[in-house]
Parts: structure tokens; sequence; C-alpha cells
């Protein structure tokens, strides 16, 4: 079955695309998302405008992205953490907290999905973490882990 993608379906077709699918795929998935529509010569007209709107809403994501991986890029973070032996952390810096303290940093919202981190990070010094936000945006940020100074 001939179908016209509306949004992009990761590993099936991207906006505007006019594929082949499954007709089952099409008839219980496509179509009751508004993912796409049956390719015939009057939902291709009715599509046009929707993909056009939906084209320019998704380069106007990526711009706002972009424009964000700017303002992160060669951040500076600074935490204090208690430090036992060589250095090793009593618990760990994690991607959630990354991503809140660039948000109070910036005052626009990152959510902790963003911080590529492969695990917590547990060691003091300085640590370079990438922050993906798109598919074309992406910035470094330097996290900086202090060892807390000063007994209770």
């Amino acid at each position: 079955m001939k179908v016209i993608f509306l949004k992009d379906v990761s590993g099936s077709g991207e906006v505007g695309d006019i594929k082949d699918v499954a007709a089952g795929f099409a008839r219980n998935y496509l179509f009751p998302r508004g993912l796409a529509v049956e390719a015939t010569p009057g939902a291709m007209k009715q599509a046009e405008a929707r993909i056009r709107q939906e084209k320019e809403r998704k380069a106007e994501e990526t711009k706002q992205a972009e424009m964000l991986a700017a303002r992160i890029q060669g951040q500076e973070l600074h935490f204090k953490a208690r430090v036992g032996s060589e250095d090793k952390l009593f618990g760990s810096i994690t991607a959630a907290q990354i991503a809140e303290a660039l948000t109070a940093l910036l005052g626009t919202e990152i959510d902790k999905r963003h911080v590529a981190l492969d695990r917590p990070l547990r060691e003091a010094g300085s640590h370079s973490v990438d922050v993906k936000l798109s598919g074309t945006a992406e910035a470094k940020v330097t996290v900086i882990i202090e060892p807390e100074t000063g007994e209770s």
C-alpha cells in the first residue's frame, strides 16, 4: 500500500516520502497515529500543505537546537563532592545533575536524556561531556568536580 508520510517514522520514512508499506502496518500503526495517509491524488494535494508545515517546524526546531548548542558550547560546570582515597567520589555526578546545572546556568530547560554520559562520573577532576540536542546540534561542556573542603 502506498502512503504519504506526514511525520518522520524511524526506519520507515520521513516527512513527505511516498513509500510502499505493508497494509497492516499502515492500517494499524501509521493511520491511527496520524503519521501517514494513503497516497491517493486527493490526499497528495491535501498532504502537501501539512508536509510543508511539518518541514518548516522541523527546520525551526533544528535552528533553535543549534542556537542552544552554541550557548552551551564551552561552558564549565562546577560540582563539589565528598572524595575518598585516590580522588574517588562517595557517590557520583549523574546526567540529571549535569542537566539541572545547565538549566540553572542558561535559564532554558535541558533534558537529562540530552546529556551523553556513558556512566556517572565518579572521580574528582575535569571531565568533558557531550550534550546532544538533536541530530546535528551538539556541544561539549566541561564538568569540574572539586573535593569538598572543611570538616563539620
